[in-house]
């Protein structure tokens, strides 16, 4: 079956199919994979009259060997289509499946990796091709409801100390200059840092100011101030009626009074203002339930299914990858050879 591949270099195309899909989010767009550095962004196209499912990779060669694999920017992507992905006929997606495999094939493929979106029913559709795997459960506050319903979900001790935030002189505001862009990205980086996160929780100056720049990406910057200092802040993003909380940070001069907790209650404010119906909170890190899963979860008791998708293509080369790599065959990470 014949498939097209919408490279960096059509970027109208791109945008294109992503606009007619019935739900779409900013991870599925261009911009947003040319983010992130670390392989070239396709848009993988498969149409069959007026239906088409849409996947956005950045596909990455393996060292030292003529074999490359796909992954998805961080965040929630995976496929998109013009049609809801039940709705499709049983054929049309027989046919997506065996177009799908001869892309790999073409690019000499091993794996490839996405995290859904759980807005939206992909795992309907990547259920009938495998690899697909529970990540755990997120979080998202409904916004649809009044004010008053969605903070007499949180936690009470929470919105104690929500109210009592609400009393400090903090100044909360939208970033306006490209100084208070580095600071954030200092104080970030150094939460990160803090954390003893992974290399690819990292970001520069110059990521955040393309984030924010970007005409396609409805997307700003808000901060907390204590006087003169920011002590918080966080990158929010919307798409269609979702908003979500994409990066954010704390000073360390500020962690024991926890301004983040504002900062999510502020969150959830904006995004009624602005027309939106789901505040996506997330879940943990590697979708455990740990203390950012607990964190995250005094603010909503309401959870969905989050999925990853794990393909293997290829199964003797792959084997023969993480042999030469000798890693823990037993360790979580996909695709296990890239993961020392």
């Amino acid at each position: 079956m014949e498939y097209k591949v919408i490279t960096s270099e059509s970027p109208d195309k791109w945008l294109n199919y992503v606009r007619k899909a019935v739900n779409y989010d900013f991870y599925h767009t261009l911009h947003y994979h040319t983010l992130d550095k670390r392989g070239d962004p396709i848009l993988f196209v498969y149409e069959e009259g007026e239906t088409f499912i849409a996947l956005p990779l950045l596909k990455r060669r393996i060292e030292l060997v003529n074999y490359s694999d796909f992954t998805s920017s961080y965040g929630y992507a995976g496929p998109i289509s013009n049609e809801k992905f039940e709705l499709l006929s049983n054929s049309l997606i027989e046919n997506f499946k065996n177009s799908f495999f001869s892309f790999m094939k073409d690019n000499q493929a091993v794996s490839v990796f996405s995290r859904l979106n759980p807005f939206i029913n992909q795992s309907f559709l990547l259920e009938k091709i495998g690899g697909l795997r529970s990540n755990g459960r997120t979080i998202y506050m409904d916004l649809t409801q009044s004010l008053e319903e969605q903070r007499a979900r949180y936690d009470k001790r929470l919105y104690r100390q929500i109210r009592q935030l609400r009393k400090k002189e903090y100044l909360i505001k939208e970033a306006n200059t490209q100084e208070e862009i580095r600071l954030f990205t200092s104080m970030y980086n150094k939460n990160m840092l803090r954390l003893s996160a992974d290399k690819s929780y990292f970001f520069d100056e110059a990521y955040f100011t393309s984030l924010l720049n970007n005409p396609d990406l409805k997307c700003t910057l808000i901060l907390i101030y204590d006087g003169d200092e920011m002590i918080c802040g966080s990158t929010i993003i919307w798409t269609d009626s979702i908003i979500r909380n994409h990066l954010s940070a704390t000073s360390a001069s500020h962690i024991h009074l926890s301004p983040s907790k504002l900062l999510t209650d502020e969150i959830s404010v904006i995004g009624r203002t602005l027309g939106m119906k789901y505040f996506h909170l997330g879940g943990g890190v590697g979708g455990k339930e740990d203390t950012l899963f607990m964190f995250k979860s005094l603010f909503s008791d309401l959870f969905l299914k989050d999925y990853i998708w794990c393909y293997i293509a290829d199964e003797q080369i792959y084997d023969q990858l993480v042999e030469q790599k000798k890693v823990n065959p037993d360790s979580n990470y996909f695709p296990l050879y890239r993961s020392i």
